[in-house]
């Protein structure tokens, strides 16, 4: 499958690392600097190149940018009719310690108004990026950790499932798109376990439900 990674930062870069080991073709845009996505493409074996160009060429897309930065990105990606996109952004401020949406709306839902077209999907954004490589490590190993994935679209659903398998988690189905009110500040707890607390930022969860 060919993935496009609008955005080249932590969990862009890593993520796009890690899909081209599972056997994807990765193309990478968006960054501050040309070099970086050139390095990221030869790494991966994949090509870097424009918003625009990545957008038109990509079977799915993973939207992982600043907050700040989803409307410049939107604007060069256009209309998005059509594509599957993954989105792990959260609406956070300039100085990453406060929602700017919320709670009667989401980062999510307000992605979805600006492209109703495309079809929405949230996911890896209440996983720190450090915790990616060691659960790929694992990848295959019984009770893998979970990570929350919602939306509408069930086909944009079944293919962020087996993407979000390939790096080694098990989906863990949250709702439709809406439910985004609730899982944005649960990534603002993720984040303070990870990065405020002890133990190091490479933060895992499984949720269980008990039975009689």
């Amino acid at each position: 499958m060919r993935i496009g990674i609008l955005g080249s930062g932590r969990m862009g870069g890593t993520l796009g690392r890690l899909w081209a080991r599972a056997g994807h073709e990765i193309a990478f845009a968006y960054a501050r600097s040309p070099a970086k996505l050139a390095a990221l493409a030869r790494e991966t074996g994949g090509f870097s190149g424009s918003v625009a160009e990545v957008t038109a060429c990509s079977e799915v897309l993973l939207l992982a940018v600043h907050w700040s930065r989803v409307p410049e990105v939107l604007t060069q990606a256009g209309a998005l009719t059509g594509k599957v996109v993954l989105n792990c952004c959260v609406p956070l401020d300039d100085t990453d310690s406060a929602l700017v949406l919320g709670p009667t709306t989401s980062g999510a839902e307000e992605l979805a108004r600006l492209r109703p077209g495309a079809r929405w999907v949230g996911c890896f954004n209440t996983t720190p990026s450090e915790s990616l490589a060691p659960v790929f490590a694992r990848k295959g190993q019984a009770d893998p950790p979970q990570l929350l994935v919602y939306g509408e679209d069930a086909g944009a659903l079944s293919l962020a499932d087996a993407l979000i398998r390939d790096i080694g988690f098990a989906p863990c189905p949250a709702g439709g798109l809406r439910s985004a009110r609730f899982v944005e500040p649960f990534a603002m707890v993720t984040a303070e376990l990870a990065y405020d607390q002890p133990g190091g930022p490479a933060l895992i969860y499984r949720f269980e439900k008990l039975r009689p």
